[in-house]
């Protein structure tokens, strides 16, 4: 009689605290980002009109209404 052989579940790669704190952390600055870019509309940009044209720039360029 043939041997048959009998599946073994997957294993979990175990995940690092430091790649999911890392991951997080970039997680929470590209949302801060978005925000910036998306949503503030110059009441955090405050640092001149450079930056004020840059968001305003970028909102154009991801398609976000702004006028």
């Amino acid at each position: 009689m043939p041997k048959t052989h009998t599946a073994r579940p997957l294993a979990i790669p175990a995940i690092s605290t430091r790649l999911l704190l890392t991951a997080a952390g970039v997680a929470i600055l590209l949302l801060a980002l978005a925000y910036l870019v998306a949503f503030d509309q110059g009441a955090l940009s405050r640092s001149g009109m450079y930056m004020h044209e840059l968001m305003h720039d970028g909102r154009h360029l991801l398609g976000v209404p702004c006028h």
